[in-house]
């Protein structure tokens, strides 16, 4: 038994010998895999970025529009083709987009460092536009085929865009997102179009630099610094330039950037809702009278804009019903009414006519911040508006809401004699100029938009929406008589003799939408 005994352990120790020495020639085993683990510091969806100590979250959604009776999926059938009302109007415009944004968040000393950036991707119909001789371009690439294999790349918005990309850390942000001045539903008090008037939005961001001071119990002041030049510049026109695009409101005579907007906004956040008070100064800084620094400028003017802004929330009709409310008012800062996608500063309606000798009919309502003539000064545009909503849920897959935006936008006294001359009858202006003055019966370039709608939305399964969104607009401007319009090629008018005419437009959003 000893012998036996010792062959087994000395077979023992030998196995365990030539084991190690295998052992010793292997590779260094690898360390083990560090799996990304939740992050709950800030709500669901986040993660901490392997090795650091800083969370993501990746979010997004996927969402399909098409819109009926207008050539742009975010504005209505205000101007150019949609304004048309003829064969150039689209019966319809698609889009498909899926948006991605980026959400980090670290926590110091200093409290959370954040950066956000959202991008969308976008494929969207286009138009046809007329050359007149009878032939036809597709509008975004020029040519007079639609799109195929070979540049479908070049499609209207076949793009990418950047929405937001800012820094918020220490109270500041700094970067591209939502304007201070805004409401927190910036366009949206209970809809899905984009373009009521009644207020700013900068819903696609805009660079600022902004500090948010918090007092307690929901109150807070922002102050900012914000680029003017992307969303908030409603035009500085030269009445006295060559007639241009504008037609009898001059050309767009802009300097380079000489001043950012600045904003300040004290807010209000309770169980009830919230409300909001907001103020923006935005400078007006013209380039020349003329073609050279020689033929002189108009000296700069600073204009404003003040709104208020009110929501209540879980009101008596029903769990989770809401209202929205907000107010502007605006001198020299005319985007902070009729924001940048509304498409209501530069309005040309035709329609039909039952005078006598006319074509068709017209409307016009256009809203810079200022109008000049050679060697005057600026005059500041005034405007007024507002705009909101009742959202009522049926259950928690149901909900309708109401909604109704108005702006109205007047010229003071010199900028009317510019644009209709002393007597206010077209003899002497800019309008009368370009059109003539024989029909003319009132020459005003005052004007209002009224805007009514309904949207109704189904969500069948936690984050996919399905949503109808029906908007009625009204020109209501102060024109009268009949002009001779020189006629537009691109869009098939006829220089023929118009009428002057209020005008009603229509569109319906249709909508679905998947969050992730």
């Amino acid at each position: 038994m000893k012998m036996v005994k010792s062959l087994i352990l000395g077979s023992a120790a030998a196995l365990v010998a030539v084991g190690g020495a295998q052992a010793a020639d292997l590779p260094v085993k690898a360390k083990a895999v560090e799996y990304v683990k939740v992050c709950s510091l800030y709500g669901p969806g986040f993660y901490y970025i392997p090795g650091t100590d800083t969370c993501i979250k990746l979010g997004g959604y996927l969402r399909v529009d098409v819109v009926a009776n207008t050539n742009s999926d975010h504005t209505g059938n205000y101007g150019g083709a949609g304004g048309a009302n003829n064969r150039f109007t689209n019966g319809y415009t698609w889009r498909s987009r899926e948006d991605l944004n980026i959400d980090t968040r670290t926590a110091t000393e200093y409290g959370v460092v954040r950066t956000f950036f959202d991008a969308t991707f976008n494929w969207t119909s286009d138009s046809y536009a007329g050359q007149g001789n009878g032939s036809t371009v597709y509008s975004a690439i020029g040519t007079t085929a639609a799109p195929n294999n070979a540049n479908s790349g070049a499609v209207a918005a076949g793009t990418v865009g950047v929405y937001y990309a800012f820094i918020q850390f220490a109270g500041f942000t700094i970067g591209k997102a939502v304007s201070q001045f805004s409401a927190p539903w910036a366009n949206y008090p209970g809809n899905n179009f984009d373009g009521l008037v009644g207020g700013n939005s900068t819903i696609t961001g805009v660079n600022q630099f902004s500090y948010t001071a918090q007092f307690g119990n929901g109150v807070s002041l922002s102050l900012s610094a914000q680029d003017q030049v992307a969303y908030t510049q409603g035009g500085v026109f030269n009445l006295g330039a060559a007639p241009g695009a504008l037609g009898p409101y001059g050309a767009g005579d802009y300097a380079g950037t000489i001043a950012p907007d600045l904003i300040a906004a004290l807010r209000v956040d309770q169980a009830w809702g919230l409300f909001q008070a907001s103020f923006a100064a935005h400078n007006n800084h013209a380039a020349y009278y003329g073609g050279t620094e020689l033929t002189g400028h108009p000296d700069d003017k600073w204009g404003w804009a003040g709104a208020l802004a009110l929501s209540i929330k879980n009101i008596p009709t029903g769990p989770g019903d809401t209202i929205n409310l907000q107010g502007v008012y605006t001198n020299g800062a005319t985007r902070y009414n009729l924001q940048e996608l509304s498409g209501t500063s530069g309005t040309t309606i035709f329609g039909g006519t039952g005078v006598p000798g006319a074509y068709q009919s017209i409307g016009f309502g256009i809203a810079p911040d200022s109008v000049f003539i050679n060697g005057g000064s600026q005059q500041l545009v005034t405007t007024y508006g507002f705009r909101g909503a009742y959202i009522h849920n049926w259950n928690p897959y149901w909900n309708t809401s109401i909604y109704g935006a108005w702006a109205q936008v007047n010229y003071n006294s010199t900028a009317k004699g510019y644009i209709c001359g002393p007597a206010g009858n077209g003899v002497g202006g800019s309008f009368g100029a370009t059109f003539g003055t024989a029909g003319l019966t009132s020459c005003n370039p005052d004007y209002s938009i009224a805007q009514l709608g309904t949207q109704t939305q189904w969500t069948p399964v936690k984050n996919l929406t399905f949503s109808a969104d029906f908007t009625y607009t009204r020109l209501d401007q102060s024109y009268a008589g009949t002009i001779a319009y020189p006629g537009s090629a691109a869009i098939g008018k006829p220089a023929q003799v118009y009428e002057l005419k209020d005008q009603n437009t229509y569109m319906l959003l249709l909508r679905a939408q998947r969050n992730w």
